[in-house]
């Protein structure tokens, strides 16, 4: 096993290190509080190839290896979770297209949304199908070359300031489950598409959420993802990279929080000594450090998993996403507890990475189902030898 990066991606690192701080970190506080969609710069991180990093080359991708991808997320992420976060989300779907769509689908709109001159949602859950995915009720009903869609999807991130969405709806019959799934590319301008209100969200105020509801929206046979029952297989392999994403956001949020920390204990005296000199705050960060650093690794085996094809690989993510995204939290919470009364208020960005990183625990699935996807695989008769 080989834990270091190599120069290219150390170099992928520092690009997105260097866009963070240009373009991230002098708006990201006015973002947050003034509930700005940033497309701009999102389409500034388009230009460096961050809004298609994974997605096929045909589709005008970069193509690279989720490992990779992680690294460019995280340094953007210790920034502005938030943003980030709604990049990852524009690249599982980027992805999704260029992956098992058409020809002629693909080629209209995957170089622009891999540039970051088109933005795409993804719409999976259901005011009544969260967790339980395979239960879906939107549905795609046949009719000659086309397909008619009517249903409804909740908390979907850039809901209505995007331009594409990739959607799972029912095509087979009310008990088909999840074999009854397919998965459908939408213009989110399309006719018979509503938008509810703006939720207003404890974090991620950065993009945009709301339900859409789709009412005998009509698209052609040909949007169609790979095959009609396909769709949860698709969404599923989807939220294996999503989970991964969403981690490494976490992962991003703990590292800024930390180097925060780090500066502010050496800045502030108490009692006539900087904040740096007790011992107990020094083990403190270093409890911060460890738990960073173990998150980091074990999401980054997840995704190198992921890129083998492993077998067990949705295991991992799960367990990736389960770990990375709590222990990501409590370090950002504990670098506010530092901070003191200072965490608290916006002057100081903690508060807004806690906000955000909040989210990370319940979406691409809870944490509690992550823990329900492990156990399944531990009680199998070969879980010693996957374990090791």
């Amino acid at each position: 096993m080989d834990f270091e990066l190599t120069e290219e991606q150390r170099a992928f690192a520092q690009t997105a290190r260097d866009f963070a701080q240009a373009e991230l970190t002098p708006h990201a506080a006015r973002w947050d509080a003034e509930g700005i969609f940033p497309r701009e710069a999102i389409a500034k991180a388009g230009e460096l190839g961050f809004c298609g990093l994974y997605a096929p080359e045909n589709a005008g991708g970069l193509a690279l290896p989720r490992l990779d991808a992680t690294l460019v997320f995280e340094q953007m992420a210790a920034v502005d979770p938030s943003t980030t976060a709604f990049i990852t989300i524009h690249n599982m779907a980027t992805w999704m297209l260029g992956t098992w769509a058409t020809d002629a689908v693909r080629a209209q709109w995957g170089p622009a949304l891999c540039a970051g001159e088109k933005l795409a949602s993804y719409c999976l859950t259901e005011p009544g199908a969260g967790s339980d995915a395979a239960s879906l009720k939107t549905r795609a009903r046949r009719e000659g070359g086309d397909y008619v869609i009517n249903g409804g999807k909740a908390f979907i991130s850039g809901a209505g300031s995007t331009d594409v969405l990739v959607l799972m709806a029912r095509t087979g019959d009310a008990e088909s489950g999840a074999g009854g799934i397919s998965a459908f590319v939408v213009p989110a301008q399309a006719e018979g598409i509503h938008y509810g209100k703006k939720e207003e969200k404890m974090g991620w105020n950065s993009q945009p959420t709301r339900q859409i509801s789709f009412d005998n929206v009509r698209i052609p046979a040909d949007h169609l993802l790979g095959r009609e029952g396909e769709g949860f297989k698709i969404a599923m392999k989807g939220l294996d990279g999503g989970r991964i994403n969403i981690a490494t956001c976490s992962v991003g949020a703990a590292q800024g929080a930390l180097d925060h920390a780090r500066a502010y204990m050496h800045e502030r005296k108490q009692f006539g000594q900087p904040l740096a000199s007790f011992q107990a705050l020094q083990f403190k960060l270093a409890d911060m450090a460890t738990e960073l650093v173990a998150a980091r690794q074990m999401v980054r085996l997840a995704a190198t998993r992921l890129d083998a094809g492993a077998p067990d690989a949705s295991t991992v993510c799960a367990m990736a996403k389960r770990f990375a995204t709590d222990a990501g939290f409590n370090v950002v919470n504990d670098a506010l507890q530092l901070h003191g009364g200072y965490g608290y208020i916006r002057e100081y960005p903690l508060e807004r990475l806690l906000r955000d990183a909040r989210v990370h625990q319940i979406l691409e699935g809870t944490n509690e189902v992550m823990r329900v996807i492990i156990a399944r695989r531990l009680l199998q008769g070969d879980a010693l030898d996957f374990l090791q």
